[in-house]
């Protein structure tokens, strides 16, 4: 009898392992509690493989946009279902209180599992917003991130950032649709630098990775918060006014 069990609990990895479990199948198994030291591992090497391609990025090994392609590559094949379990992303979430402007930021530990590192290279974070609430419109330096959204509905807007002065900055759209469950976007100082996330439904969460100091060789690393209403000009172009943080979350958030 127990050698049955054993078998039948083989049988069951493998098909666990073999992705071929239907989306509400593998709701119903989680909700048991039976898969949840299943996909511990693989949410982890995912997690690993982020980290390694931000190893490279910052040892130069990838240039930004590279590193951009890979990690859209990696979010594709994402089963968002066994990552939110693997954060225990429904319990994380109750006890979220929501900002009156903008997004509420707040952190998920991930399990120590083997395979994933301790000293990941990449910052991680979530953001809650409550609907009509943004990201509010903002460019980096130095900086590499990505989103991917976690639950609820997203206007996604992002733009090139073509050059700047001291007090704008030029940019041209590149993006603009809605993000649903599952959809992501990445950001360098060279593609898709300038993004603004504004939520269309009644809640909404999304994952941010964000590697930092990309270039060893320049010191400043963050935000740079701008108007994407600025002056239109040639060639699909704006010339958009950049803005302390306390005035884009006013006009924005």
């Amino acid at each position: 009898m127990q050698e049955q069990k054993t078998a039948d609990r083989r049988g069951f990895g493998k098909q666990v392992l073999g992705s071929l479990l239907t989306y509400s199948m593998l709701e119903t198994v989680m909700a048991s509690g039976a898969i949840g030291e299943t996909v511990k591992p693989i949410a982890a090497k995912w997690l690993a493989d982020v980290n390694r391609m931000s190893v490279d990025l910052k040892g130069q090994k990838l240039k930004q946009t590279q590193w951009q392609n890979q990690v859209e590559q990696l979010f594709s094949q994402v089963n968002l279902t066994e990552f939110l379990s693997f954060v225990d992303f429904e319990k994380l979430i109750k006890t979220v209180q929501f900002r009156d402007r903008g997004e509420k930021s707040f952190r998920a530990t991930f399990p120590k599992v083997e395979g994933l590192p301790t000293d990941l290279v990449f910052g991680h974070q979530m953001f809650a917003l409550r609907k009509g609430r943004s990201v509010v419109p903002h460019g980096h330096n130095n900086m590499a991130t990505s989103f991917l959204i976690l639950q609820g509905d997203f206007e996604g807007k992002h733009y090139d950032r073509l050059d700047e002065t001291d007090d704008h900055m030029i940019i041209k759209p590149t993006i603009d649709r809605r993000f649903g469950r599952g959809e992501y976007s990445t950001v360098s100082d060279h593609k898709d630098n300038v993004h603004w996330f504004k939520a269309m439904s009644e809640t909404g969460f999304i994952f941010n990775i964000h590697v930092l100091n990309v270039d060893p060789e320049i010191k400043r690393s963050g935000r740079v918060y701008v108007d994407p209403a600025g002056e239109k000009i040639s060639g699909g172009r704006i010339k958009a006014e950049k803005m302390k943080s306390a005035d884009a979350f006013r006009r924005y958030g």
